[in-house]
């Protein structure tokens, strides 16, 4: 697939997350816990946020076994995911993941694609709409990403 049949409008959004959290998301977590609803669905970059990880975070069994290994990037986009829905969460028989915070809204993400090399971007919260430039450079590393 080459960049020109990448679809045109609104179909993409970026979604800045604190580190060490992105670079979950890219070893499996979800849901990404917000503290308000998500309405809209569909496919998002995943930007690393420039704020450097609080120490006693990145020791939570948790968190150290799914970044062990990876790099933090910070102020880069570092992946893409599918947004499949959000629900607030009501106990854990709804959501049973481990990285589901009680009282949170919840982000199901789907489909998530790490990048080799992190796009630098700056992002904004808590969705932003990325330029056309920035769109093609993410997908210039996924050739064969179907939207």
């Amino acid at each position: 697939m080459s960049i020109a049949t990448l679809p045109e409008g609104d179909w993409i959004r970026g979604i800045t997350v604190r580190q060490p959290w992105a670079t979950c998301i890219l070893a499996g977590k979800s849901p990404e816990n917000r503290p308000m609803h998500w309405p809209w669905q569909g496919w998002v970059l995943i930007h690393a946020g420039k704020k450097k990880p609080e120490p006693a975070v990145l020791r939570d069994p948790l968190v150290a076994t799914a970044i062990r290994g990876r790099e933090l990037h910070l102020g880069a986009v570092i992946g893409v995911a599918r947004l499949t829905g959000c629900h607030l969460d009501l106990g854990p028989e709804q959501c049973t993941s481990s990285w589901a915070q009680r009282g949170a809204h919840h982000l199901v993400l789907a489909d998530v694609q790490e990048l080799a090399l992190p796009v630098p971007a700056t992002g904004a919260l808590p969705a932003w709409k990325p330029t056309p430039d920035l769109v093609a450079q993410v997908f210039q590393q996924l050739p064969a990403f179907q939207p």
